[in-house]
């Protein structure tokens, strides 16, 4: 065999409006902008890959099974912007063949910087998967992929989750391959899955690349690649953006085409099938224990963190965000509080990236701003103006206790 394993992230920030020094308003995100993305992707992406996935479950009577990790973010804009998204992801969850994984709430970078505020966003997350689609998750992916075995150890603690899916860099692989069940060191029961980041680039960022050699991809080629695999692997883990398909490649490359057909040309070899992630660690063994010392990620020819801590703009506009937890969770203030967590999503800092060499047309992807110091200069004003906020919400406070 192996075992395909399709895993999506699903995920939109809230976009800051432009924002000036002498802005006096609380008011920090750009509405129209932002329901203008998340409707333009919902209609190019979400509701007909949603509708897309739907019918071939159906069509292949649950023997075809994805799964999805959706930030909080994403949800609450589908709720205000497109609500008929959400309808469709319930439909999705109706069928059986559909885990939804947890993750931080905000895809913010808080396993970095704030251990509680980590535990705060999962915990918040894993109670909308509930709430919606009456799922607990038992599987955990950090934002961006974001790994060590720190964090190994960290999502073990909770005690709460059966495996971590990260990225299945070379580095960290050696003479093995990413197709098979790991383990990570000084974990007893935690599982590691790992991405094929081969085969899912093939289609997240190759499938439409005319300069590729092995363009055209078609459904047969790619199962025959999946085929290749028995012998040599358990599972081959397809980790992507969803906005993969009808966006970041358009609907005319043919990408809807190839995923209805995919699963007609894999399962025509008999040992082979799809899997969710829960069905991956419940189904193989741990082949071996893969050791991390170093943060990895998903991102960027590196995989490390220099898409989001590369210049000293980031660093310092992290440094400075984290900083105020305490002051913002003093208050008290709901919005106040809902207002910082947004400010820590992780594409905040994504924007004032300046690695604009072979990765830079992915970090202009959905970029708001002409310039990373633009993003910089934007989001520390915000910064400074909710600090402003922080201070008075505790001097009100403060008046308040007196006057009682």
């Amino acid at each position: 065999m192996p075992s395909v394993c399709f895993y999506f992230q699903v995920h939109q920030p809230f976009r800051l409006r432009h924002y000036t020094v002498f802005d006096k308003s609380g008011n920090y995100f750009d509405e129209f902008k932002n329901a203008s993305i998340c409707r333009k992707v919902a209609n190019k992406c979400y509701l007909p890959s949603n509708r897309l996935l739907l019918k071939m479950i159906r069509r292949y009577e649950g023997r075809f099974k994805v799964s999805f990790s959706i930030t909080g973010v994403v949800i609450e804009q589908f709720q205000k912007y497109c609500p008929e998204v959400i309808s469709t992801f319930d439909a999705l969850a109706e069928t059986g063949c559909v885990e939804f994984i947890a993750e931080t709430y905000y895809h913010s970078l808080s396993f970095l910087y704030s251990r509680n505020e980590f535990f705060e966003q999962i915990q918040k997350h894993i109670e909308l998967m509930q709430k919606l689609w009456g799922q607990t998750p038992r599987i955990f992916r950090n934002t961006e992929l974001i790994y060590n075995n720190q964090l190994a150890e960290t999502i073990e603690s909770l005690n709460q989750f059966d495996a971590v899916i990260t990225e299945g860099a070379d580095r960290i692989l050696g003479h093995r391959n990413a197709n098979f069940v790991y383990r990570p060191p000084n974990c007893k029961h935690l599982k590691l899955l790992l991405k094929n980041y081969s085969l899912s680039d093939d289609i997240a960022f190759r499938f439409s690349n005319r300069g590729w050699e092995e363009w055209p991809l078609d459904a047969p080629k790619f199962a025959r690649w999946i085929d290749q695999i028995n012998g040599c692997g358990h599972t081959v883990n397809l980790f992507m953006d969803y906005e993969t398909f009808g966006e970041h490649q358009w609907e005319d490359t043919g990408i809807f085409d190839f995923m209805y057909h995919l699963p007609e040309y894999i399962l025509r070899h008999p040992d082979n099938n799809f899997m969710t992630p829960s069905e991956v660690v419940r189904t193989y063994p741990v082949m071996d224990v893969v050791d991390v010392p170093h943060v990895i990620s998903w991102a960027d020819m590196e995989r490390d963190l220099s898409a989001w801590l590369g210049n000293a703009m980031q660093s310092n506009a992290l440094h400075e965000v984290y900083k105020m937890e305490k002051l913002v969770k003093q208050t008290q203030d709901p919005q106040i509080i809902e207002d910082w967590r947004k400010l820590l999503t992780s594409d905040h800092f994504y924007y004032m990236c300046t690695k604009y060499f072979s990765d830079g047309d992915v970090h202009k992807y959905f970029n708001p701003y002409e310039s990373p110091y633009d993003s910089y200069i934007n989001y520390m004003n915000v910064l400074n103006h909710l600090r402003e906020r922080c201070k008075q919400a505790l001097t009100q406070q403060t008046v308040s206790e007196q006057a009682s």
